[in-house]
């Protein structure tokens, strides 16, 4: 099992090197920069900015430069919001964002696990295709018109719940909940429907049933955990799907989190800012990619076998 870890972690190393030379280069390449402004700055005061943030080097020196710093763990000074770095920013907006996170993953887990639970038991009838026609709605439906959709219904002419901010009433954080949400619930409900399908063909099901097991124990004792499988090896890609994907939920529904950093950033050309959130998603991604596997490979003996052979 170690060396599994230790091997996934090694490929992690390549794979984000590239996040971060992609990124680098891009952000550069973009039109403008971030003193640009409608108002002219004088020459001298330019210059000073430009060498206070190093854009005074050649392009492959900022790189190098870079790459120096974030090897001690610092992601820079952020352009648009002088004497705080990136670290404080991600530190002060992240905690939001990982909160609505989990909401939202746990919206997805309860309301997908449950369908494709249902929709297994009865295949290809109305208790199959309803809940996975709702599923294929919620995959091709995205945020952006969602979010809109649950204001206007609960927020304006039902008038039940907040529609922004992010406060301690727990009502602030179901409808964005559920928006970001509502697309991992359906393909948690697909991949459970096909674990769960492929299980209760195996022969401990049907010895489970020949011993007289009612059906609810036959499922939840013997089925559940192999079934689910899938599933838990999608969530470590899901969370951190979900981090990311929140930015635009955030947008939609006024969330300080780190999004809004995100966005901002991108509009004023924060190039640190920019860079140091995209290494961070993309360093959660790989951690949480691994603690899926992990999880998965504790869940499968087969596969917890081979591992522990290698």
């Amino acid at each position: 099992m170690w060396r599994f870890i230790v091997s996934r972690l090694l490929q992690a190393i390549p794979v984000l090197l590239v996040v971060i030379t992609v990124t680098f280069f891009l952000i550069r390449m973009a039109p403008g920069g971030p003193f640009d402004s409608e108002k002219a700055v004088i020459p001298e005061v330019k210059a000073a900015l430009e060498a206070q943030y190093r854009l005074n080097l050649t392009l492959f020196e900022q790189y190098t430069a870079y790459l120096n710093d974030l090897s001690h763990g610092d992601l820079g000074p952020s352009f648009k919001y002088p004497g705080r770095s990136v670290n404080e920013l991600i530190a002060a907006g992240f905690p939001v964002t990982a909160e609505l996170a989990l909401y939202a993953l746990l919206v997805a887990l309860v309301i997908g696990g449950v369908a494709g639970v249902v929709a297994s038991l009865k295949p290809n009838t109305a208790q199959d295709y309803i809940p996975m026609s709702v599923a294929m709605i919620g995959i091709c439906m995205p945020s952006l018109l969602l979010g809109p959709i649950l204001i206007l219904v609960f927020g304006v002419y039902l008038d039940w719940l907040p529609v922004s901010g992010w406060g301690d009433s727990p009502g602030d954080k179901i409808l964005p909940a559920i928006t970001l949400g509502a697309a991992y619930a359906a393909y948690i409900a697909r991949l459970s429907r096909a674990g769960m399908l492929e299980v209760m063909s195996q022969d401990y099901i049907r010895t489970a049933r020949a011993k007289g097991l009612p059906e609810w124990q036959v499922v939840s004792r013997h089925a559940l955990r192999g079934g689910m499988i899938p599933v838990v090896a999608f969530l470590g890609p899901a969370f951190a799907g979900l981090l990311s994907g929140s930015f635009v939920v955030e947008t939609i529904f006024q969330i300080p989190g780190l999004g809004r950093f995100y966005v901002q950033a991108a509009f004023n050309r924060d190039y640190t800012m920019i860079l140091g959130s995209t290494v961070f998603l993309a360093t959660l991604i790989v951690v949480f990619n691994l603690l899926s596997d992990i999880l998965a490979a504790w869940m499968n003996p087969r596969l917890r076998n081979q591992l522990r052979a290698q």
